[in-house]
């Protein structure tokens, strides 16, 4: 029986999956039906026992504990695909465990990082504006790189003090814009009208000098230089910006799950990984001012 299609459909527009996403799922899907078919197995019907052997002899030659948890979570969702539909009565992959990941905290970076950073801004440069309200944006509310170069005009609402981003899934989201990242978008707005802007990109809210939207690249470049040129020796990315928004929240007091809806995540359990964050801070401190370390 072959559900390939309707799977498809089911990600994209039920589970509202971007491209890339489905893209994956599938392709690990793959490594199942290879396996099934080598052990003349009916993938739509095959046991718990066999989906524990797919583990021990596939799944054992990869390596990395990431690739292993994504190959097992696209074997789950397509179960759960069968028995929604009806086309099976139980989930049999119900009780495969999902691999212990490796824990990366990621990069932070201080307040004072944070402002040398700014202040390696030049705002006589002609981008200058544009680039000190992108740093606002990433670090002010959190966003991703895909969300900023992505974000449209008619979505900012600067006098009400919010913007509607469009997260992973198509997943809309409403998140404030501090006073200061207002100001500074401001005067990107003065300096963007000046632009020769190209048809396609007339609501996109930041743009390169040539009129069109920035990718990707260019602001890992531009968060890259600007840290290079604050003497920042960190590993460096936009997205250390939204981590250290989210561990600066939640160092100050705000609760998880605001800082949950902030950055747009699905499960609270992807936003706890700054509550470690937090209690690694919290044992440098003691490490370092405690008398009995001392």
């Amino acid at each position: 029986m072959n559900h390939e299609r309707e799977y498809h459909t089911y990600l994209k527009l039920e589970k509202g999956l971007s491209e890339n996403s489905v893209l994956a799922y599938e392709q690990d899907l793959d490594k199942l039906r290879a396996f099934c078919e080598a052990n003349n197995i009916d993938i739509a019907h095959a046991t718990p026992d066999d989906l524990h052997r797919f583990v021990q002899e596939v799944l054992g030659s990869v390596e990395n504990a990431r690739s292993q948890a994504r190959i097992l979570s696209g074997i789950h969702s397509f179960y759960r695909f069968l028995v929604y539909h009806n086309y099976i009565d139980q989930d049999p992959s119900e009780l495969l465990e999902m691999p212990k990941r490796d824990q990366h905290l990621p990069e932070v970076l201080t307040l004072e990082e944070i402002d040398r950073m700014i202040a390696a801004i030049d705002l006589s440069a002609p981008e200058g504006h544009r680039n000190r309200a992108i740093i606002e944006m990433l670090y002010g509310s959190g966003l991703r790189v895909s969300e900023l170069t992505t974000l449209r005009l008619s979505r900012i609402y600067l006098s009400e003090g919010y913007m509607l981003i469009e997260g992973k899934g198509s997943k809309q989201r409403l998140v404030p814009i501090s006073p200061v990242a207002i100001e500074w978008f401001r005067y990107w707005l003065e300096d963007r009208s000046q632009l020769d802007i190209k048809p396609d990109y007339v609501d996109y809210a930041f743009l390169n000098r040539y009129g069109r939207g920035l990718t990707r690249a260019m602001i890992f470049t531009i968060v890259k230089r600007l840290a290079a040129e604050a003497g920042i020796r960190k590993t460096i990315s936009p997205h250390t910006l939204r981590h250290s928004f989210a561990t600066h929240l939640l160092q100050n007091g705000a609760d998880l799950r605001l800082i949950q809806q902030m950055l747009g995540h699905e499960s609270i359990t992807t936003t706890e990984i700054y509550t470690h964050l937090d209690i690694q801070d919290l044992r440098q401190a003691v490490l370092k001012y405690h008398p009995a370390n001392r």
